[in-house]
């Protein structure tokens, strides 16, 4: 299995194309739908709460539908599908941490927004961005695949969820903020490079973690206080670190990631190209 199969078995997904494209990362509407189910509660009860029961009082039944796959689009709003059980949980650890959290796992859904990670990262606190410099990190990422308006559209959008996660503030002029961190928000950032093969001090510099923009050990006192609230097992000796996550992955799972591990060893690779020559 390839490793952006295995990746997308556990719920990351790729390409060009993301929701960001028609809406923001949606906090209102996530908020809502958690506010009237229990984290157990399946996609099949989330879709009937928006398609049947309107609890997000959208006027048409056109209008419900879009949202609901919107919502799939950006969060996979299924329990069986790793990201999405994880962020659910994780959702009520911290009511503080719920806007981040979710912009962490709109990140990890939808490759527009990544795009988009670095030139908000790039930013000094207090700095302007223009919203023509984000339409700009688009069309050179995409030369020619965008209408003006179309570009202003996925723009704004981007910027809102930015905005939404305390990483921007303003409303038609947008200053670089730094967001509140919360343990919870390190806790997903170290599971999220976890799934991706990063293991011990490498947990501590991915793109992630890179998204906080904190010293390293700022990182590790807010790992010490999520493991606190066990929402992971962390051990910190001297250069030694070493994280776990209990039970946030079944056994089939952990086989998904074993494999997709033992297929990164240069050896394995080494013979997936002899038998693709």
């Amino acid at each position: 299995m390839s490793s952006t199969a295995t990746q997308q078995k556990f719920g990351f997904k790729f390409g060009r194309n993301g929701a960001h494209s028609a809406r923001t990362m949606m906090l209102a509407e996530v908020t809502e739908l958690f506010h009237g189910r229990g984290v157990d509660a399946s996609a099949a009860q989330y879709q009937e709460d928006i398609e049947l029961f309107n609890v997000l009082h959208k006027p048409t039944e056109k209008a419900r539908k879009l949202t609901w796959r919107h919502l799939v689009d950006l969060y996979a709003m299924d329990k069986e599908v790793v990201l999405f059980r994880t962020f659910r949980r994780l959702w009520e650890s911290d009511e503080r941490a719920r806007a981040l959290l979710t912009c962490q796992m709109a990140l990890a859904r939808d490759p527009l927004l990544r795009l988009s990670q670095n030139k908000i990262v790039g930013l000094a606190p207090g700095q302007l961005l223009p919203r023509e410099e984000m339409e700009q990190a688009f069309e050179e990422q995409f030369p020619d695949r965008y209408s003006p308006a179309m570009l202003k559209s996925l723009a704004q959008n981007v910027n809102g969820t930015w905005t939404n996660a305390g990483f921007l503030q303003g409303r038609s002029k947008k200053h670089r903020t730094e967001p509140d961190i919360h343990p919870v928000n390190v806790a997903f950032a170290l599971f999220l490079g976890y799934l991706q093969g990063a293991s011990g001090n490498r947990l501590f510099n991915t793109e992630w973690t890179k998204l906080f923009g904190c010293r390293l050990e700022r990182l590790l006192e807010l790992a010490r206080q999520a493991s606190y609230s066990g929402l992971l097992n962390f051990k910190h000796s001297s250069e030694v670190v070493e994280v776990t996550f209990p039970d946030y992955l079944t056994k089939e799972e952990e086989g998904w990631l074993h494999e997709y591990l033992q297929c990164s060893r240069p050896e394995c690779k080494e013979f997936a190209m002899l038998r693709s020559a």
